[in-house]
């Protein structure tokens, strides 16, 4: 205990960044990934093709080399400069997107063609069949795998402090620094993100009971 309450002023910080950066990219990779889970079952050839090469790419790549290339090879090209923070959340962003993508897209198969063909019927363009029978029936039936692809990209924020974001996963080398036990710290960083996955799967229980599909 002694460990967590004499460094306060890193645990509430560092968590805290944490949460804001998981806040940012998870909203944006839900967006992204939805946007690229259309792009996978356009009737348009090439909308397809760029949803696929784009999803192959980031699914194939490590994480840590995403971090590397904005981190260290984008600002080479002189275009921007942007701070850790902001880069560390497009990075996430746009790796994360791309396993959500899989998960729309294979909520999106599981909505019977009939819906489809309706609102076709109905006079409806393939962007509003998607966009307001789709996707919403879709996205209902795949919220544990969405969640635990949230849980995955919470538990991933850590690898922005390899690249100079103070968030919990620096908590340990700066304890370090302080003379203090890193193992201790460790189990508290550890206690942390329990407490942080614990929530989501509390989240997850409360859209499953909300949003429950007859099967």
């Amino acid at each position: 205990m002694d460990v967590l309450l004499d460094n306060l002023d890193l645990f509430g910080p560092f968590f805290l960044t944490t949460i804001e950066l998981f806040l940012i990219a998870g909203a944006c990779s839900l967006v992204l990934g939805t946007i690229l889970a259309m792009l996978r079952v356009s009737p348009v050839p090439l909308l397809r093709a760029i949803g696929t090469t784009y999803v192959t790419l980031l699914r194939n790549t490590p994480l840590t080399l995403v971090f590397a290339f904005l981190v260290f090879a984008y600002p080479l090209l002189d275009i921007v400069k942007i701070d850790y923070f902001p880069t560390a959340a497009v990075a996430l962003t746009i790796y994360t997107s791309a396993f959500i993508c899989e998960v729309v897209r294979s909520g999106i198969n599981t909505v019977p063609i009939g819906q489809a063909e309706a609102g076709r019927a109905l006079g409806l363009s393939s962007g509003q069949i998607l966009g307001g029978i789709v996707l919403p029936q879709a996205l209902r039936s795949v919220v544990p795998p969405l969640v635990s692809m949230l849980i995955a990209l919470l538990k991933n924020t850590t690898i922005a402090s390899g690249f100079s974001v103070a968030e919990a996963g620096a908590i340990r080398q700066y304890v370090s620094e302080r003379g203090d036990d890193q193992m201790v710290a460790l189990l508290w960083v550890a206690l942390g993100f329990i407490i942080l996955v614990s929530v989501l799967s509390l989240v997850q229980r409360s859209l499953e009971k909300r949003w429950s599909v007859a099967r």
